[in-house]
């Protein structure tokens, strides 16, 4: 089970919860702005937890359209 928080407070969502996100939605790949609207944190927060997942391998990423990123599990 990943868990992303590397000291500090414990998070509000945690990396289930961002992982579970994308195991429920219908769509193969995600925005970063999709999985921030169905998470209690904002998109630049979602963003920075995503970055994490994919550092630990959680998750692979893509950059399209400028400053859009689609994200999918890499299980």
């Amino acid at each position: 089970m990943p868990d992303s928080n590397k000291g500090g407070r414990k998070p509000r969502v945690t990396d289930e919860d961002l992982l579970n996100v994308f195991r429920e939605s219908d769509e193969p790949v995600l925005s970063t702005a999709e999985v921030a609207e169905q998470v209690p944190i904002k998109r630049r927060g979602t963003l920075n937890r995503l970055q994490t997942l994919k550092e630990d391998g959680y998750l692979e990423s893509k950059q399209i359209g400028g400053r859009n990123t689609v994200w999918w599990l890499t299980e």
